[in-house]
């Protein structure tokens, strides 16, 4: 087995931070990152000296600013968010629910931006949270425009259950995939908690290919997809646009 590197060790420090652990002491670091505590101390005051991390009154690290003005320079990032934000919450008054935006990275997807509706459901997404494809609306949407091998090596794999409405047979799988192509929405119903239903379409970039999903989030009970779908491909078509996508007809192609 290969000795962990320089750069291994520097990005094990910046990984023990999640959601769940966004303050830590340079013990906890040390810990979590595997180090030893002289190690974590090292890399953790270059990082600090860099603006990386941040060190508040009590003596816990937090991620810094400086991460996130690189983090802004990424083009699935805070660019994205900027052309999509006028057509978020142009749904979000429409619909008053919660409205959300995510991208794909691997075999999950990450949320971007969320916009909290009235509406009091189990699914509580911040930015930068991640769930596997398969099981929210956004990331039925993506996965339906991935490219078929890709598609095929994600239903091969092994789908997490979360609810007994999860998806996670794969033959079901692929039949709901085709279901988006065809109707231009994903809809994912109660798979990650059993109050919550999303109605899911996908982004295009310039060249017409997908580059992120658009949903609304509502409890299940009070669900009329009928009503949410025209409303969500209303703004996943703005936000295509704002992106530089044109309609096949209109100077643009559609790739699927």
């Amino acid at each position: 087995m290969t000795a962990p590197t320089a750069t291994d060790r520097l990005l094990s420090v910046l990984a023990a931070f999640d959601h769940a652990h966004p303050a830590l002491c340079l013990t906890d670091i040390s810990r979590r990152a595997g180090l030893s505590l002289t190690t974590a101390h090292r890399l953790v005051g270059a990082l600090t000296a860099w603006g990386a991390l941040e060190r508040d009154d009590a003596g816990l690290y937090h991620v810094g600013l400086r991460l996130w003005e690189v983090a802004a320079l990424a083009p699935r990032g805070l660019a994205l968010r900027q052309a999509a934000l006028p057509y978020l919450e142009d749904l979000y008054e429409a619909t008053h629910e919660n409205v959300q935006l995510a991208v794909r990275d691997g075999d999950e997807v990450v949320y971007t931006e969320w916009l909290s509706g009235r509406s009091a459901v189990g699914v509580h997404i911040r930015v930068g949270a991640r769930w596997p494809l398969h099981a929210t609306g956004v990331g039925l949407a993506l996965l339906a425009h991935a490219e078929p091998g890709s598609q095929e090596a994600y239903c091969a794999g092994p789908l997490a259950a979360f609810t007994p409405y999860t998806i996670t047979d794969p033959a079901r799988l692929r039949r709901v995939l085709a279901e988006v192509r065809r109707t231009g929405v994903a809809v994912s119903d109660r798979q990650v908690t059993e109050d919550a239903l999303s109605v899911a379409a996908a982004v295009r970039g310039p060249d017409g290919a997908v580059t992120a999903a658009v949903s609304v989030v509502v409890p299940h009970d009070a669900a009329r997809v009928p009503v949410l779908a025209p409303a969500v491909r209303l703004a996943a078509r703005g936000m295509s646009r704002a992106l530089g996508w044109r309609p096949e007809g209109a100077g643009g192609t559609v790739r699927r």
